[in-house]
């Protein structure tokens, strides 16, 4: 069984949109995978944040978790 370790070290597609203060962030193969941060730097590393308790969540549920 693929354990979390395994998602993690997966090079999903992100996408990162705004200006100013303003900064969003989201795994579009991840439903739901999103974060928001004043800096462009802090959006990303708020991602990685949802990304590990957006997979763990899968992961305890049983749910699939797309890979890229």
């Amino acid at each position: 069984m693929k354990n979390l370790d395994y998602y993690l070290n997966l090079k999903y597609e992100t996408k990162l949109v705004g200006a100013g203060g303003a900064w969003a962030a989201a795994i579009p193969i991840l439903p739901d995978c999103v974060a928001e941060g004043k800096s462009p730097q802090e959006a990303m590393a708020k991602l990685e944040e949802a990304k590990k308790l957006w997979l763990e969540k899968r992961l305890q549920s049983g749910q699939p978790i797309p890979e890229p």
